[in-house]
């Protein structure tokens, strides 16, 4: 029902300076070009900021370091959850892009000015590269975007070549002392789908925040290689850290701890930024850090 509200809110399919393009809603015609953009959703704010395509209003808070200059000079027009509309009527943008954590202002943005649902969801690479080939058409980008897309897929078989034989791995997320573990077809799935990395464990609970673990949990499951995303890092709270949270007896007892391959992924990146081309790539590097010598 969702999608099919949106799409009739999306821009008029007659305008003659429009793309179609897919969007998490379906199939919209949006005008090409727009001048003045706002983004209430950070792997949009990626994806653009590497097409470098001028932003006109983006969130207070984009958490993730390297889009922090690409934001300069943008005003700002509320939270990721909460929009000021005020600043949005003042500003009168062109498209406003939402996704993720803003994708339920869609109704209430689409009554200012044109807008468009891009939430990467279930598919994080898939649906990223869909929003990278929507951002080229609009923007007149196209070029530029297959140059990123080839050189994304072009790490990706690297990355995944440098894993092959390496083991099962296990994706867990610390919250202060909490810890959570997603699996295959769970939030941070394309980790284990795309990288070609067998689960050390069959049948974790596929949820948004994953499923509530214990330390002796990571023990049973005794993966070669833990994968580690610290929540608290990511949103720039206070609190104990992913590496004081797993320095424990019973994690020092698993494959991965003995022989040094814990990967520590840079948090902001693929929890607050997920899908964005630039995230993804940076996720990879990670990886390709630690599992190759050049």
């Amino acid at each position: 029902m969702f999608k099919r509200i949106f799409c009739a809110l999306a821009l008029s399919a007659t305008s003659l300076q429009a793309a179609e393009v897919d969007t998490y809603a379906g199939k919209a015609h949006v005008e090409v070009t727009p001048a003045k953009v706002a983004v209430f959703d950070i792997a949009a704010i990626d994806t653009l900021s590497a097409l470098q395509v001028p932003l006109a209003g983006v969130p207070e808070n984009v958490y993730v370091d390297y889009l922090v200059d690409a934001t300069k000079g943008a005003a700002t027009v509320g939270n990721l959850f909460e929009p000021d509309f005020e600043a949005i009527n003042a500003l009168a943008p062109d498209l406003v892009v939402v996704g993720g954590r803003s994708s339920k202002q869609a109704k209430a943005m689409a009554e200012m000015a044109p807008t468009i649902d891009m939430t990467i969801w279930e598919d994080t690479v898939g649906q990223g590269l869909e929003r990278l080939d929507a951002y080229g058409k609009i923007f007149g980008k196209e070029v530029e975007a297959a140059a990123l897309k080839a050189a994304f897929m072009d790490k990706l078989a690297h990355t995944k070549a440098a894993l092959d034989g390496k083991g099962t791995a296990l994706i867990v997320m610390t919250n202060g002392p909490k810890i959570s573990a997603y699996g295959a077809g769970g939030r941070f799935d394309w980790l284990h789908t795309k990288l070609g990395l067998e689960e050390a464990v069959d049948g974790v609970e596929q949820s948004s925040h994953g499923e509530a673990i214990s330390f002796e949990f990571i023990k049973e499951a005794n993966p070669d290689i833990l994968i580690v995303i610290d929540r608290l890092a990511a949103i720039g709270r206070p609190g104990e850290s992913a590496e004081a949270t797993l320095d424990n007896p019973l994690v020092a007892e698993t494959t991965a701890w003995k022989n040094g391959d814990v990967v520590y992924l840079n948090a902001a990146d693929i929890y607050i930024a997920g899908g964005g081309i630039q995230s993804m790539s940076r996720t990879l590097d990670a990886f390709l850090s630690a599992f190759t010598s050049g």
